[in-house]
């Protein structure tokens, strides 16, 4: 779609200047909800289209929206271009789950991904003479990984696998991906980086591991229990 669409869009219901710079991005719009009502401040809704709830507040005095995006590159394809060419911003910072592919990756640690690895078609729809590789801003990541420390936070960087197809556990290529050290398993980053990349803007994904070998944690508790990556992420504001 052309760059002139204006607000408020087909999917965000949102004036400009309703969203700030920095937000946020859960796949579950209930992890918005539950992050503008645990930590922000003077939040307003600016979105509910589709259920998929849309919220500005304030972290410690700045500005700071959240989101949810739903699941999978095209949604968040939706989602993070209107965001970037109607809303302006700036940062956008996916928080979600994922699933380890590494034995030394376990349940409720984060990772932050450098990179993302993709069996999606969504890059490649760019047009580009090769193979796109998209990557998350270095300058969020610095930042995610000194709050990290600072908190003493158990995190991982490296690259993720973003895939298409959830129930693909037994796909030949999944051993290879752990071969080539792939830390864990998601289906928007990609997406997001590509978006980003070519808009000029930040983006970074920082994932807990809902799901691994030894646990497969609640439905519940991937959507309001997973606090460090909302703490590091707020932090970026």
């Amino acid at each position: 779609m052309a760059h002139e669409m204006t607000a408020p869009t087909p999917h965000i219901e949102a004036k400009v200047g309703e969203i700030a710079e920095t937000i946020l991005l859960p796949g579950d719009p209930l992890r918005a909800k539950f992050i503008a009502d645990t930590y922000l401040k003077d939040v307003k809704q600016f979105n509910s289209v589709r259920n998929m709830f849309g919220f500005t507040g304030t972290y410690e005095g700045k500005p700071v929206s959240v989101m949810g995006t739903g699941m999978g590159c095209p949604s968040m394809g939706i989602y993070s271009y209107e965001l970037i060419h109607i809303y302006g911003c700036k940062n956008l910072i996916r928080i979600g789950t994922a699933g380890a592919m590494q034995p030394k990756v376990h349940s409720r640690e984060m990772v932050f991904a450098m990179g993302s690895c993709t069996n999606s078609n969504y890059p490649s729809l760019l047009g580009l003479p090769g193979t796109f590789a998209p990557t998350c801003s270095f300058e969020l990541l610095e930042k995610a990984v000194a709050t990290a420390r600072r908190l003493g936070y158990k995190f991982h960087v490296g690259n993720v696998l973003c895939g298409d197809v959830f129930y693909g556990v037994d796909l030949p290529a999944a051993t290879t991906w752990q071969e080539m050290g792939v830390l864990a398993a998601e289906m928007e980053s990609a997406a997001l980086y590509t978006n980003a990349a070519r808009a000029g803007v930040n983006a970074l994904c920082i994932v807990t591991i809902s799901d691994g070998p030894e646990e497969i944690t609640t439905a519940e508790e991937r959507q309001t229990a997973f606090t460090q990556m909302m703490e590091v992420a707020l932090s970026l504001a």
